[in-house]
């Protein structure tokens, strides 16, 4: 190999580290948000990062709290309740999941749905294309005109999601795509608008927290953003400089905790030991 590809082969790997990092940060702070005797949503996902967003991150979050403060956590991934995460498989597919042993599999995915509208779940966890101040989610469509610019995969379940579940938790990536002033298609009601409110009466407060790779953010008493703290090595700048609205910023922002080195531990070699689930 030449030296500027040995260069390029170190660059791309000092990358995947450092990917690998902020996944361990983001599945810590979610774990922490987690109580004993949660149920807990977690959908299939897709591929690459969305996969780890979606499911990777969460599923590791929810490990890490059933092992370390919540034991009685309960896991509902896809349409398997409790799969057997002592034991990850390398390599994830459908026909991996449909024989992953759980405490139970459902024929009927009504029945997940029931239990959401019942308000069962006490946390989601949603991923989406586009995210705005109010914590309104979009994963429909992108563009406002006639015909879309984008088709994207539609709104599944997260409307009920959003509307029922207890504490919602968003995972994506810091990006002005991701982070807009106004979605272009409401799939999922947050806390509603500046003029339209979310119903106090609703059965669900709406989304709780939103977890990025740059920081991690809450809403205020409006339902508006709020910036509650700033991945290590982050400063605010940069978080402004990656969205497409300001969102509300405290005085004083602290530094999200990092893992601890038992925590990481865990992670890496009991967790998810191949890397199947945080895979950068």
């Amino acid at each position: 190999m030449s030296g500027g590809g040995r260069v390029a082969a170190s660059d791309a790997r000092a990358g995947l580290e450092a990917r690998g990092r902020v996944n361990e940060v983001m599945a810590a702070v979610v774990s922490r948000e987690l109580h004993d005797d949660d149920l807990v949503f977690v959908g299939v996902g897709t591929s690459g990062r969305a996969f780890t967003l979606a499911v990777g991150i969460p599923m590791v979050a929810a490990r890490l709290a059933q092992e370390r403060h919540a034991p009685g956590l309960d896991i509902y991934w896809g349409n398997l309740l409790n799969p057997d995460l002592s034991a990850v498989p390398e390599h994830l597919s459908q026909d991996t999941i449909t024989r992953w042993p759980g405490a139970y599999a459902p024929t009927d995915i009504g029945s997940k749905v029931d239990m959401l509208v019942r308000g069962e779940f006490d946390v989601s966890f949603e991923s989406a294309a586009q995210v705005d101040r109010f914590g309104n989610c979009n994963i429909t469509r992108i563009g406002t005109g006639a015909l879309p610019d984008v088709r994207l995969v539609g709104s599944l379940a997260q409307p009920e999601h959003l509307a029922f579940v207890q504490r919602p938790i968003i995972v994506v990536d810091l990006s002005p795509r991701v982070f807009v002033e106004a979605v272009d298609f409401v799939s999922s009601a947050g806390h509603g608008t500046a003029e339209r409110p979310r119903d106090p009466a609703s059965r669900a407060p709406g989304p709780a927290l939103v977890v990025t790779d740059r920081c991690v953010f809450d809403f205020d008493d409006r339902g508006r953003m709020r910036l509650r703290s700033l991945h290590e090595g982050t400063t605010l700048e940069d978080v402004l400089s990656r969205m497409s609205f300001r969102p509300e910023v405290p005085a004083s922002v602290p530094t999200t905790p990092p893992p601890t080195d038992d925590e990481v531990r865990a992670i890496r070699h009991a967790i998810d030991p191949s890397g199947s689930l945080l895979r950068a």
